[in-house]
């Protein structure tokens, strides 16, 4: 490591929305993570995110949520620009282009996995800290620790493309 607090990411992502095969069909498989409307999450992104961070791309609000693909982060953050769209569900009228409120950045999926379910994660001794699986989690973002990260790579079986 160079002196930087590890971090990797779980980004939760609802695949009727943008799924990782929709990613994967992007140009540069990249999609700026848009439509972040939580303080704790934009801080995330906006004050820990740095560029070339593992993801775990995380599928969320469908029959089988779990972790479906490997990703990084691939840009510095910079502001959403769905927040300024007034016909955009995630329009912010109190957001101004001179003080945006919320940013996104840039996530490259390099590829996906067998999924891993909430009951795999919770089958990983390492894992019992990540705040995806504490009670009343809603974050689309959230730290995955060196630890966690380290515990979950035997698990991340990549699909075939």
């Amino acid at each position: 490591m160079s002196g930087k607090e590890f971090y990797a990411w779980l980004m939760k992502s609802e695949p009727s929305e943008v799924s990782v095969d929709d990613v994967l069909g992007m140009p540069e498989q990249t999609v700026g993570w848009f439509g972040v409307r939580n303080y704790q999450a934009r801080n995330f992104m906006r004050d820990k995110c740095s560029t070339g961070d593992p993801v775990l791309f995380y599928h969320s609000s469908c029959k089988e949520p779990g972790i479906v693909g490997i990703g990084r982060i691939a840009s510095d953050p910079y502001p959403d620009p769905t927040q300024f769209e007034i016909n955009s569900v995630y329009f912010d009228p109190k957001s101004s282009e001179i003080k945006p409120r919320w940013v996104q950045v840039d996530v490259k999926v390099l590829y996906k996995v067998e999924r891993i379910s909430l009951q795999d994660l919770r089958e990983i001794p390492e894992c019992e800290g990540m705040q995806v699986l504490k009670k009343g989690n809603r974050l689309s973002i959230t730290p995955v620790t060196e630890e966690q990260w380290n515990a979950l790579k035997p698990h991340l079986h990549r699909l075939s493309d």
